[in-house]
């Protein structure tokens, strides 16, 4: 029997998961997608904390006309810029199960450009 779409994702989630564990020093990068937004948190595992956040709802990339793939970028450089700020320079990249192309792509390179190590 094959797999629903999102028992798929699950599937795929599971697994890198088992793997991905972010502490205060190298915290992970979770991203989650949908068909019209993107967000991104950097999350501590070992105190189930959100260190920082961001997404394509900030007025700033919401009112800027451009793709969805180029916001996803936008909202990669502006976490990079938080996380900086807080002073993260390194994560864990989670890509929560979504295949690393278009949109998350577009985010890790965007974070990537702004000076986050993933």
């Amino acid at each position: 029997m094959a797999l629903s779409k999102i028992e798929r994702r699950q599937k795929i989630k599971r697994r890198i998961r088992k793997n991905a564990f972010g502490t205060a020093e190298k915290p992970r990068m979770s991203v989650y997608r949908s068909n019209k937004q993107i967000s991104v948190q950097i999350i501590d595992d070992v105190q189930a904390k959100t260190l920082v956040s961001a997404t394509s709802k900030h007025k700033d990339i919401e009112g800027a006309k451009a793709t969805k793939s180029e916001k996803a970028a936008m909202v990669g450089k502006m976490i990079a810029k938080v996380a900086l700020d807080a002073g993260i320079n390194e994560v864990i990249f989670d890509r929560n199960g979504y295949l690393y192309h278009g949109k998350v792509k577009a985010l890790a390179d965007g974070a990537r450009e702004g000076g986050l190590k993933l």
